[in-house]
């Protein structure tokens, strides 16, 4: 059960850091990402290896677009975006992560047209888990989005950090 918590917590970090790498040209309002998630090095040996595609639902706002080229990740966890950059078509950027899960990942995206964006993200570093102390772990998440509509509904956009 805790390995499927911390594999949700994860996945939803990331699933927004799918979002974040939209970048220029992408379009405000309802998003939606499929996730996979596999696990090169798990914290916890019940972890299974591969966590099967989710799809979330993510309001992406035009301020995050004008400020971050689309949707952030999620930053309880301590995790924060640096060295982004932009081309056309791709974005690559780090995602810094420090607290419970202390690491590095890299997110690469890329996207064809203003509806759809790829992305590939792939961290290393540790997990703190409770008395048994930081365990090394490895995974990598790979995202594909597409643009629902203008409408976010009942979909609420995360908030956004202070400049």
């Amino acid at each position: 059960m805790r390995g499927l918590r911390v594999g949700s917590a994860i996945g939803f970090c990331l699933v927004t850091a799918t979002l974040f790498a939209m970048g220029p040209n992408r379009k405000a309002g309802l998003w939606e990402s499929t996730t996979t998630m596999t696990w090169q090095q798990s914290p916890m040996p019940e972890m299974p290896a591969s966590m099967p595609g989710r799809a979330t639902k993510v309001c992406v706002t035009q301020e995050m677009i004008d400020r971050y080229g689309g949707g952030l990740p999620e930053m309880r966890g301590g995790c924060q975006v640096s060295n982004v950059s932009m081309k056309p078509g791709q974005m690559t950027a780090d995602l810094v992560c420090t607290g419970q899960m202390n690491g590095k990942a890299t997110i690469e995206s890329t996207w064809s047209d203003g509806e759809h964006a790829t992305t590939n993200v792939h961290f290393t570093g540790e997990m703190t888990m409770g008395p048994d102390g930081k365990k090394p772990v490895e995974w990598t998440q790979k995202s594909t989005s597409v643009f629902k509509g203008a409408d976010c509904g009942a979909v609420k956009p995360p908030p956004l950090p202070s400049k």
